[in-house]
């Protein structure tokens, strides 16, 4: 396959980071939402906090590859082409997901950073963004969940589009971003 997208179809790259994607978002929220079940102080709580911050952060170091390889290459057309209407959301579903794949981890890193605690990325402590203001910190943290929540929300509807357009529609809408096919 390759790399670079076809006028019909994404490129490795394209897929790759695509489900790589995926994958990181999915074991963000895993570690956030197991951490609960551990009490606080625990070594095992503290653990998936540390991967939710690397794994977010690993995210937002990867959005930007994700935007440079869309904007240098074509997207492939669907066939047969939706109406104008499905184009316009799908071009604001991709926004609000773009948003959220920089949006929450930034907030993040802004959360840490007014907190005045250590921003851990796999081995290296990354500079703080911001001076301590715990007060800041409480009100960026509330945005950032309510980005998660509102990330549930967007990452499912894309899912269901994807389906929906397969097997409702039958075009190949999802056909173009699965691996290993023609």
């Amino acid at each position: 396959m390759n790399w670079k997208n076809t006028p019909s179809r994404y490129g490795s790259l394209s897929i790759g980071l695509h489900w790589l994607m995926l994958l990181l978002i999915a074991a963000v929220y895993a570690c956030i939402e197991l951490k609960g079940n551990f009490p606080k102080g625990s070594d095992t709580r503290e653990l998936l906090k540390q991967w939710h911050f690397m794994l977010g952060l690993t995210v937002f170091a990867l959005v930007w590859l994700r935007l440079l390889a869309r904007a240098l290459n074509p997207t492939p057309a669907i066939e047969p082409a939706p109406p104008a209407w499905q184009n316009l959301l799908a071009k604001l579903m991709h926004l609000a997901l773009y948003a959220l794949m920089i949006g929450a981890p930034l907030a993040g890193w802004l959360i840490l950073s007014a907190a005045g605690k250590p921003i851990p990325f796999f081995g290296l402590e990354l500079p703080p963004l911001i001076g301590p203001n715990k007060e800041l910190a409480g009100q960026i943290k509330e945005l950032h969940e309510l980005a998660g929540t509102a990330g549930y929300w967007l990452i499912g509807l894309h899912a269901l589009a994807g389906l929906y357009h397969h097997y409702v529609v039958r075009d190949n809408t999802l056909k173009r971003m699965l691996p290993g096919r023609n």
